[in-house]
């Protein structure tokens, strides 16, 4: 079971989907970048969570809940409230969309997102199929 997001356990569903994943080994087999995801407080999220994955010509080398430790130096950083990234993960918000209006706000490359967007949308399809719950109020 993936857990709830965001937890331990759906991150680690995270990680076992990605590297098992054909699609997304073929489709980010050229992607260059680890990842922070900041979720901050918002809905029923009431404190700040951070994530941390490394990924890799479409693999996932590994990722962890960062807890009281500062973030590792990672190219991109992602950062949005807990309700946005839930509308990401349920397929009510387009993740390029959310960047370019700043609902989800990026630390990085932006050029580099936009010539990879098929990699980013997988991505984020792998998420949703391992999401099963979200957070209660």
């Amino acid at each position: 079971m993936a857990g709830v997001f965001p937890s331990a356990e759906w991150l680690a569903a995270v990680v076992e989907k990605l590297n098992a994943d054909e699609k997304y080994a073929r489709v980010a087999a050229k992607w260059e970048g680890d990842m922070n995801f900041i979720i901050l407080p918002g809905g029923a999220l009431h404190e700040k969570m951070s994530m941390y994955l490394d990924l890799w010509h479409g693999k996932c080398r590994g990722a962890r809940v960062i807890t009281d430790e500062p973030l590792p130096k990672a190219r991109f950083t992602l950062q949005a409230a807990y309700p946005n990234y839930v509308r990401i993960l349920q397929g009510r918000m387009d993740p390029i969309q959310a960047m370019l209006t700043r609902k989800l706000s990026l630390k990085g490359n932006m050029a580099y997102i936009m010539r990879n967007v098929p990699v980013v949308l997988d991505f984020v399809r792998c998420l949703q199929e391992v999401t099963e719950a979200y957070l209660e109020e």
